[in-house]
């Protein structure tokens, strides 16, 4: 899961004041500067953030974790106990540890703290643990935080919004920010690669515009390996299928089936997420007309671009036409 930790890193060195506001929810802190990370053990571990900052006046080190699921080679506390002791005994400041579980499942077990109970030798070694799943998404949504927005999608949302839905208000939130446009890519891209975690990836890249999914080449990456998986589906159904009629025309009809049922669901996703249900509905009938994968490729993107579903119905109609 390097690469959603990859994302989660960035946010932080790009952010860092937006991230100590999440963290210490303290008025009066400051980043001063983002400290090299590498650590000098027998094999060298790198700590995700460690960031020197100014805390009621006085110097101090924040240490950030991102996780994606547990550790379960190394326990955690373990692992903390390690990055703690050699931040102590390399800076000697104030340290604030935290763990951040990305995963809605991850994070449960951990005690937040490392124990060592031997008389006369005790050890207690304490860090914070969140959980995003855990935070109000909707709180967080608010805020104007730029450097946590692309978090969101990760935290706990209102009991009556779908996954795919709270999405969706995370995506238009974003787009809403009086901020530069590069910032609001930057901030879409990680939201896009981080939301794969908890959504669908064709529900990701029916929200985030190609535009964006090309300029920062992480979302792009993932977005063909989706395309990927999704033919690859189409392609075992398909070979399935052709089996079962056991002759050579059924095993080429069938790829050829399953690769265009499968283009028609994730189409119908797309509109299903972006306008109204009856009228998307309405559209299936036309949909179901249109049998040449080609066609139906440069469907699939439209769904994702058009502003309005008259655009779309337009062109099915063109192609229905012909």
């Amino acid at each position: 899961m390097a690469e959603f930790d990859s994302v989660s890193k960035s946010l932080l060195s790009t952010h860092p004041q937006d991230f100590l506001a999440f963290l210490l929810a303290h008025a009066d802190v400051q980043w001063i500067e983002t400290l090299n990370p590498e650590q000098p053990t027998v094999e060298t571990q790198m700590m995700d953030s460690l960031l020197r900052v100014r805390l009621d006046g006085e110097e101090a080190l924040v240490h950030c974790e991102f996780q994606t699921t547990d550790s379960t080679q190394v326990p955690m506390p373990r692992r903390m106990a390690g990055y703690m002791g050699r931040c102590i005994a390399e800076y000697g400041l104030r340290l604030l540890s935290y763990v951040i579980y990305l995963r809605p499942d991850a994070g449960r077990g951990d005690p937040g703290c490392y124990v060592q109970e031997v008389s006369g030798h005790e050890v207690v070694l304490r860090y914070k643990v969140i959980r995003l799943i855990a935070l109000d998404g909707a709180a967080y949504l608010s805020s104007g935080n730029v450097g946590v927005l692309p978090f969101t999608p990760l935290m706990g949302r209102p009991e009556e919004v779908g996954v795919a839905s709270w999405l969706r208000r995370c995506v238009e939130t974003t787009e809403e920010l009086g901020v530069s446009r590069a910032v609001k890519h930057s901030v879409l891209a990680h939201m896009g690669v981080l939301s794969s975690l908890v959504c669908e990836e064709s529900t990701v890249f029916s929200l985030i515009s190609e535009e964006i999914m090309t300029e920062f080449p992480l979302l792009e990456s993932l977005r063909k390996r989706a395309l990927e998986q999704g033919l690859k589906q189409g392609l075992e159904q398909g070979i399935e299928q052709g089996i079962e009629q056991g002759i050579e025309q059924g095993i080429e009809q069938g790829i050829e089936q399953g690769i265009e049922q499968g283009l028609r669901q994730s189409i119908q996703e797309a509109l299903a997420i972006r306008f109204a249900e009856d009228a998307v509905r309405a559209v299936a009938d036309r949909l179901a007309a249109v049998e040449q994968v080609a066609q139906l490729q440069v469907l699939l993107r439209a769904a994702i671009q058009v502003d309005q579903l008259t655009e779309f119905t337009r062109l099915v109609d063109e192609m229905t036409d012909e």
